[in-house]
């Protein structure tokens, strides 16, 4: 039962990251379409952002699947 349940747990936070990345690229889309003129600071702004997001996602998959 507790396979089963940590499998679960690290897809939730898969999904969440998902979720979370695909939110942070749309509103940087936005924003680059209104201000364009800032479209590298809020690219780069992006990535940044995205790759935390990844790199806690992948923390939470990894105590998910440990336990």
């Amino acid at each position: 039962m507790t396979g089963s349940l940590s499998v679960v747990g690290a897809g939730l936070a898969a999904i969440g990251a998902g979720i979370g990345i695909g939110r942070i690229g749309g509103s940087a889309m936005e924003a680059m379409a209104r201000q364009p003129e800032f479209a590298g600071k809020i690219q780069t702004a992006m990535l940044i952002i995205a790759a935390l997001v990844e790199g806690v996602a992948l923390f939470a998959v990894v105590l998910a699947l440990i336990r």
